[in-house]
C-alpha cells in the first residue's frame, strides 16, 4: 500500500515522504495512529504542505544540529513529578514534560516529536534520553526525576 507519512516513523521516513508498506502495517498501525494517510493523486498536494511545515520546524544543517546538541548536553535537566511510595510515579514522564523541563533549565527549544524514549519513565532517579536533532545527530541528555509538585 502506498502511503504519505504525516510524522516521522523510525526506520521508515519523515513527514511528507511517500512510501510503500505492507497493507497490514498501514491499516493496523500507521493509519489508526495518525502517522500516515493513504496516498491519492489529490493527496499529493498535502505532501507539499507537510514538507513546508517540516522545513520550518526542522534543523537545517548538521552544524546547527551539533550546536544544539552541545547546548543540550551542557544542561542539567531536572523534573519534579508526583510520586508514591517506593519511588513509583503517578503516570509516566511524557515528551512534553521533558521539553518543558529542558526549557526551564535554560536549554534550547526542542520539538517533542524529536524525543525518543526507549522505555517509559515511571520511576524517580536518573535517566538517559535521546533527542534526534537531525537524521545523523542524536543528543543524549541526562534527566533527573525528583519527587515534588
Amino acid at each position: 500500500m502506498k502511503i504519505i507519512l504525516t510524522s516521522e516513523v523510525s526506520g521508515l521516513g519523515t513527514a511528507g515522504d511517500v512510501v510503500e508498506v505492507k497493507d497490514g502495517y498501514a491499516r493496523n498501525y500507521l493509519l489508526p495512529r495518525g502517522a500516515a494517510i493513504r496516498w491519492t493523486k489529490g493527496g499529493q498536494k498535502d505532501v507539499e504542505q507537510i514538507r513546508r511545515g517540516r522545513k520550518i520546524r526542522e534543523i537545517a544543517s548538521i552544524e546547527q544540529a551539533n550546536d544544539v546538541k552541545a547546548q543540550l548536553e551542557g544542561v542539567t535537566v531536572r523534573l519534579k513529578v508526583r510520586a508514591g511510595t517506593g519511588g513509583r510515579l503517578f503516570g509516566s514522564v511524557t515528551p512534553a514534560d521533558i521539553v518543558s523541563a529542558v526549557k526551564a533549565a535554560g536549554g534550547p527549544d526542542v520539538d517533542k516529536r524529536r524525543i525518543e524514549l526507549s522505555t517509559p519513565i515511571k520511576s524517580l532517579g536518573s535517566h538517559r534520553i535521546s533527542i534526534r536533532l537531525h537524521p545523523e545527530v542524536v543528543a543524549n541528555v541526562g534527566l533527573n526525576v525528583d519527587a515534588g509538585k
